[in-house]
């Protein structure tokens, strides 16, 4: 690429007859050198600047990336929590209900041990009644004798 220095420095022969005026060529050349440092230098800063903005834009590409990834994560790990509480909850459940059907078990154990012992203190009873019974029948046939005896 031709450099405004290039330009600059740039020396034509000089033809005797019909050649162009040095110095008009001169003048032209410095205006051309002018025109074309102030072009090279903005293509220059605008090389510049593209880069600069190639890098930023990578830069912010990279955050985009590492955000997402982030992202993911915490919502594979919000999942994951959610997962674990979920079978915690079902395993809290599960062991209630089993400990519910054991209380179940030992209160329908006690209630037939109870129901027995009710039983048998009916038949106990029964058998104190009987006795009771025959005890005053014998008392009142004694009673009925002792009258008897004393008529």
């Amino acid at each position: 690429m031709i450099t405004p220095l290039d330009i600059e420095n740039k020396k034509f022969s000089k033809k005797a007859l019909n050649g162009y005026s040095t110095d008009e060529v001169d003048d032209f050349l410095d205006e051309v050198t002018v025109a074309y440092e102030k072009i090279y230098k903005e293509a220059s800063d605008s090389k510049q600047m593209i880069e600069k903005l190639n890098n930023d834009l990578a830069k912010y590409k990279q955050m985009e990336s590492t955000l997402q990834n982030t992202l993911l994560m915490a919502q594979s790990t919000a999942e994951d929590v959610k997962n674990v509480a979920k079978q915690q909850a079902e395993m809290i459940v599960s062991e209630a209900q089993t400990a519910a059907k054991e209380e179940l078990l030992k209160l329908d154990a006690e209630i037939k041990l109870k129901q027995k012992e009710l039983e048998d203190l009916q038949k106990q009873f029964d058998i104190y009644k009987a006795k009771m019974e025959s005890l005053l029948i014998s008392q009142l046939e004694l009673l009925k004798d002792s009258v008897k005896d004393k008529n």
